[in-house]
């Protein structure tokens, strides 16, 4: 009996400091997720409970191993977080700080991408190549970039910082910083180097086509008047 209790306790001790050590190193990823998402009511459910953060930490341990030339490793970890958390992150991929990705199911992020610090991405977000050419062949992400859900963004492209990719896009192309993506193909709409994803708002989002529209229409309305 003593001999469990012993057990035990020793089970107990690994797991705080294992809960002590990632709470420590992950913090800013973690407090990131907890800015990023409104549902998020407490540090200890997004630690414990938040299959984004969880991918994160794996995705840091095997980009450690795949620096170390640990390839084989690296790639089982990455594997073993995408069966648990839906998301596929290659350990070659290069990520900063503060990333969060909501949700997450469907998640895939290439090996030669780059992240920026404070992105945020949605659930089925895919950033990915374009053919079987070696070296640069995904996407240079820049800071305080937000993907929506299911957006593509493919190949050895640049997304400027503090832009933003509407749901369901499918970029092929450089973005500039501080501008809106919709569509498919992606549009580029600027929007006047005003950070527009504040408020995390999917809706209200500018449309190239359709502004276009709708300043013909302006122009017809006023020709009928006349």
């Amino acid at each position: 009996m003593d001999l469990l209790i012993f057990v035990l306790l020793i089970i107990l001790a690994v797991f705080v400091l294992k809960v002590s050590l990632i709470s420590l190193l992950f913090y800013s990823d973690i407090r990131a997720a907890q800015g990023k998402d409104p549902a998020a009511k407490s540090f200890l459910e997004v630690l414990f409970l938040y299959p984004g953060v969880h991918a994160l930490v794996y995705y840091r341990i095997g980009h450690f191993l795949y620096r170390m030339r640990l390839f084989f490793l690296a790639r089982l970890l990455s594997q073993f977080a995408r069966f648990t958390t839906g998301i596929e992150i290659h350990p070659g991929a290069q990520i900063g700080k503060k990333f969060f990705i909501d949700h997450g199911m469907g998640v895939v992020i290439g090996e030669t991408a780059i992240i920026g610090d404070g992105v945020l991405l949605y659930q089925g977000v895919t950033l990915g190549g374009t053919g079987l050419e070696k070296g640069k062949r995904h996407p240079t992400i820049g800071d305080n970039v937000v993907i929506g859900a299911g957006a593509k963004v493919l190949g050895n492209i640049v997304v400027g910082d503090n832009s933003y990719i509407g749901a369901n896009a499918v970029v092929i192309k450089d973005v500039p910083a501080d501008s809106t993506v919709v569509g498919v193909p992606g549009r580029i709409t600027k929007q006047e180097g005003r950070k527009i994803d504040i408020s995390l708002d999917h809706v209200h989002i500018l449309d190239p086509i359709m502004q276009a529209m709708e300043e013909l229409q302006s122009r017809i309305d006023k020709l009928e008047k006349k």
